[in-house]
């Protein structure tokens, strides 16, 4: 069972900086493809990054290319996104997602998330 749990969000400026982790309590975290997604007030939940199980493969949404870098450990069943040059725009609740398949736009295991504010 995966059980996901997110943290380090928080009120940043804009051109700033915010690591985000995404802890699993299970034991399985190796086997997945881990994803970051995140929703703005009023918007649909978007895609944010992905990583394969064993880190060797990344995949970022235009919006974050060259400001985020997506990593994991798996020796302490964690994931990180690293966000820098954050803008008013990234602001959202940002949730971490599990999926058994690389690659995969459908994740199967989701935390609760954490808010992301990046003030202007």
């Amino acid at each position: 069972q995966v059980q996901l749990v997110e943290s380090g969000g928080g009120l940043v400026q804009a051109g700033g900086s915010l690591r985000l982790s995404c802890t699993d309590s299970g034991r399985t975290f190796s086997r997945y493809a881990m994803a970051w997604f995140r929703q703005a007030p009023g918007k649909e939940r978007e895609f944010v990054a992905a990583i394969r199980w064993n880190g060797n493969n990344t995949d970022y949404a235009d919006s974050v290319k060259g400001r985020f870098i997506i990593s994991r450990d798996n020796a302490k069943n964690t994931m990180f996104l690293h966000m820098n040059s954050l803008k008013p725009e990234d602001t959202g609740v940002y949730s971490c997602a599990a999926s058994p398949f690389w690659p995969s736009r459908t994740y199967h295991y989701w935390g609760q998330g954490t808010q992301v504010t990046v003030s202007s």
